[in-house]
């Protein structure tokens, strides 16, 4: 009976061990995944687009219309005739019948021509749909071009301002562009929602991918531009070396982060034409509707890298094209 006990528990204290070997393994792998330090150029703001005001039109009498009122509508100097062709009496009663429907004609009319110049102007009494979309490419570690234009793109851009933005959102989106033979993964999302929980998804979307470096070594964050000193650099470089040394397969991802008025709508990523499709689509959203930009790269120190364990742990969503 002692025996079969002894060799249960050796047997559960074995399970036990082996267990905790394969946990301590798989979070020292994640642990390791992140391996790289990461770029980001961003800016913008949620706040409710600015109404345009509109001077209420100004009517006249049309002819022939006795000195009435220039309503739209129809003219209201017609009906006052009424009692001047016989109809006597209640003048006092039909008078004020005529005025409560001219001051009931006016208000509709005047909230109708309110409608209309807010569809005018692309305004609704809802709350304005916004589009919350991510975009992210991993290539091939050869793409150092690519590395180097977001760089630059970087310690350049101008994003205090949407016309800034916008131009980095279209030199990036060409940046891609101009690699598809580096292409390797991919993968889209966008959601829609209202102005007042478009911040919110944004900035969840933001620290999920910002959480995935080990640091930002270059940033220019609303006209704020900041740089990793030479010696963090030299430590980052030094690491990815050996990182590429140990592990075969080294990637760039990049990721585009774009909120947007209106309905933006990007292609699922299955294949290259689809890529270069949801390409040109970000890249063409107008300065007018853009209203928050993040564009994060990772590695962005040179001889930094990032390997196929590192991308199929940190990103696991993307797909081959």
């Amino acid at each position: 009976m002692q025996k079969t006990l002894r060799s249960l528990m050796k047997r559960w204290l074995k399970a036990i061990v082996a267990i905790g070997l394969v946990l301590t393994l798989t979070f020292s792998h994640a642990d390791g995944a992140l391996a790289a330090g990461g770029g980001r150029i961003g800016g913008g703001s949620f706040r409710a687009p600015a109404r345009t005001y509109t001077a209420p039109r100004s009517y006249s009498p049309g002819p022939g219309y006795g000195g009435g009122y220039g309503y739209p509508g129809g003219g209201f100097g017609f009906p006052f005739l009424f009692p001047v062709f016989g109809i006597g009496g209640g003048f006092g009663g039909l008078f004020s019948i005529l005025i409560f429907l001219a001051v009931a004609n006016f208000l509709v009319q005047s909230f109708r021509r309110s409608r209309s110049d807010d569809d005018s102007l692309g305004y609704s009494a809802e709350s304005p749909t916004i589009s919350v979309a991510k975009l992210q490419v991993g290539l091939l570690a050869e793409a150092r071009e690519l590395q180097a234009d977001l760089n630059a793109i970087a310690r350049k851009a101008d994003t205090s301002s949407t016309t800034g933005l916008s131009e980095v959102l279209q030199e990036a989106t060409l940046a891609l562009l101009r690699h598809p033979e580096y292409w390797v993964y991919a993968g889209s999302t966008v959601q829609q929602t209202r102005l007042e929980a478009a911040e919110s998804q944004f900035n969840r979307l933001l620290i999920a991918e910002r959480s995935k470096f080990t640091g930002e070594t270059l940033s220019n964050v609303n006209n704020q531009l900041k740089q990793a000193s030479s010696s963090n650099l030299a430590v980052a470089e030094k690491a990815g070396a050996l990182a590429e040394q140990s592990a075969p397969g080294e990637y760039i991802v990049v990721t585009l982060l774009v909120g947007s008025q209106g309905k933006l709508q990007l292609p699922k990523v299955n294949n290259s034409d689809d890529l270069r499709q949801a390409l040109q689509q970000l890249g063409g959203v107008s300065s007018d509707r853009l209203l928050a930009l993040e564009v994060l790269w990772t590695p962005q120190a040179e001889n930094e890298v990032l390997t196929t364990d590192d991308v199929i742990v940190q990103y696991p969503d993307l797909k081959l094209v």
